[in-house]
């Protein structure tokens, strides 16, 4: 006759003689707030550099970060406080680079040409930067207005080029009569239009002007022109 077989219990399956293995916890998520807000940040650039403040979208940029859409909110807000946190990151960075050059200690003219080469260099590898900027022109700087940080940094970016036209002008090698503000608007010019219409030169005229060459002499002509400006 066959025996019962009775079903086991949780202390049948231990093996005899060991003693029951406690349960593991479980896992708990890292907490990093400022690697969290940094991700989004980093994801954000690209789709509002891509689409623009209306074509991104949340879910995109949630579904590509480490984080959700519940701490994109919980974080900035809304998507427009998200874009223009990406703003004020942009920009933060390009004044944060300028001030790792300790211009104030070169000679005015060697300060010039380096602050020029600094903002093409910068440009040129920082598309996303570019395209930012001309997606804020279409909004006619309507969310950059709304920033106490944005305008605090261009200020600082205004100084940066007075000081150096200042000491320029003190020892005879800037012509006077300019104005700082015209100053950075001629380099920003200069920088700007070398990534935003780089394409458009190109097929036109069927010249490729991303080349290593055509950058370097560019970059060239930049310096140049704006040592040529503050100099005639």
């Amino acid at each position: 006759m066959s025996k019962v077989r009775k079903p086991m219990t949780a202390k049948s399956k231990q093996p005899a003689g060991r003693a029951p293995v406690a349960a593991k916890p479980a896992p708990t998520r890292t907490q990093d707030p400022d690697g969290t807000k940094l991700n989004i940040l980093e994801v954000a650039t690209r789709e509002f550099a891509e689409y623009g403040l209306a074509g991104a979208r949340i879910d995109e940029i949630a579904a590509k970060t480490k984080s959700s859409k519940r701490m994109i909110y919980y974080y900035f807000g809304d998507k427009e406080g998200l874009y223009l946190k990406v703003l004020e990151q942009a920009y933060g960075r390009v004044r944060a680079l300028e001030a790792t050059q300790d211009l104030d200690h070169l000679p005015p003219r060697d300060a010039l040409r380096r602050l020029v080469e600094l903002t093409f260099d910068h440009h040129a590898t920082h598309e996303d930067f570019i395209r930012l900027v001309m997606i804020e022109n279409i909004h006619h700087g309507s969310f950059l207005s709304q920033s106490r940080t944005i305008r605090e940094l261009n200020s600082a970016a205004i100084d940066t080029v007075a000081g150096i036209y200042r000491r320029g002008l003190a020892e005879g090698a800037f012509r006077p009569g300019l104005d700082p503000l015209d100053l950075h608007w001629q380099i920003s010019a200069l920088c700007f239009f070398n990534v935003s219409n780089r394409a458009t030169f190109s097929k036109i005229f069927g010249r490729d002007l991303g080349t290593r060459p055509a950058q370097a002499r560019l970059k060239r002509i930049a310096v140049e022109t704006i040592e040529r400006y503050c100099t005639a």
